[in-house]
């Protein structure tokens, strides 16, 4: 006999992350609530570092379940293969390190590469086809990404400021953030101490260039509704946006155009954050940081401020934080290269 379809809804049993500001999931989420801020040093050896970093970010969020997986899925912005050979070579050696005896999904879709992985762990086990996947996304900070960004003009010569009327650019960190979600079924036969749920998820490309965001917004506001329509949320329901938020003049105003299609009409407004000033942009892992961010938000009833952030841009039509959040729902939205756009909705 088939389960119930409730069974099958999504739980966050274990977190981790690895940030500039430290590794301990509270002691991190206190200095974020106090509006501190750090900054990473370029990696020496990508793909050393790569898989150090997921390895053991990983085993911390395994620790923290309590139990093991089925598979794993795995997001960076470098994708799964750095020396061009076919396969999965450095994402290979994650799993291989953690026990898990099924070849890895990678996946690599820019800045949304961590939400893209947070996604497809949760329609695999919404689907079936696993009952608990480890997920989640790492990058490093390289010499290469430096002059990468700095060619396209996107890095800040002063410091991040997201959503800052006089922002001037990003800039670039390291960390990772990894995930273990499980079906509620699982869950519950195991007695698990759950953080929340992943109820919706959706995306969407621009289609508009290979840096250059739809400034519109109309993309963006796409990959949330079908985020909220899988949830079977409203856009009002929801009390907290994680923003992706990365200091640039282009993408901090084609999110607040995203955010005034959906709240600009008087509808209940969400509080909004993001923490890009005090991790930096993890470029790949940014995705499935922001989401553990906006987990233990919602799972303190707190929202920390937007650091560095002087003077709120006009156009913002969201309030932000700090400030304590009264509702169970949020959603984190990132932004990447490419045009991909990924809304996860989460529960506490």
């Amino acid at each position: 006999m088939a389960s119930d379809p409730a069974d099958r809804a999504v739980c966050v049993s274990g977190m981790a992350w690895h940030t500039a500001l430290g590794t301990d999931l509270n002691d991190v989420w206190q200095r974020l609530l106090r509006g501190d801020t750090g900054d990473s040093t370029a990696s020496a050896d990508a793909t050393e570092q790569l898989v150090r970093l997921a390895t053991l970010t990983a085993k911390a969020a395994l620790r923290n379940a309590g139990i093991g997986v089925d598979l794993l899925v795995l997001g960076s912005s470098l994708g799964a293969s750095l020396d061009g050979a076919a396969g999965n070579t450095w994402t290979g050696e994650v799993a291989e390190a953690l026990g898990v005896r099924q070849p890895p999904v990678s996946l690599s879709t820019a800045c949304s590469s961590g939400s893209d992985a947070v996604l497809t762990a949760a329609a695999l086990i919404r689907a079936g086809v696993a009952d608990r996947v480890l997920c989640g996304g790492v990058d490093v900070l390289s010499e290469a990404k430096r002059l990468g960004h700095s060619a396209l003009g996107t890095l800040s010569p002063t410091e991040i400021r997201p959503f800052d009327a006089d922002r001037d650019g990003t800039v670039l960190g390291e960390g990772a953030g990894f995930l273990v979600l499980e079906s509620r079924e699982a869950a519950r036969a195991r007695g698990a101490q759950v953080w929340g749920e992943v109820r919706g998820w959706g995306s969407s490309n621009d289609a508009s260039g290979p840096t250059a965001p739809d400034r519109t917004g109309g993309a963006a506001v796409l990959a949330v509704r079908r985020a909220l329509k899988k949830a079977g949320a409203r856009a009002e329901d929801i009390a907290v946006i994680n923003a992706h938020g990365t200091g640039t003049p282009s993408n901090d105003a084609t999110e607040a155009a995203c955010y005034t299609t959906l709240y600009g009409d008087g509808a209940a407004k969400p509080i909004l954050f993001a923490t890009k000033a005090s991790f930096g942009h993890t470029l790949g892992a940014t995705g499935a940081i922001e989401v553990i961010a906006l987990l233990l938000a919602l799972h303190h009833g707190k929202v920390p401020p937007l650091a560095r952030t002087r003077s709120v841009m006009a156009e913002l039509p969201l309030p932000v934080g700090p400030s304590p959040v009264e509702g169970k729902l949020g959603f984190s939205l990132t932004l990447g290269f490419g045009g991909f756009n990924t809304c996860l909705v989460v529960a506490a």
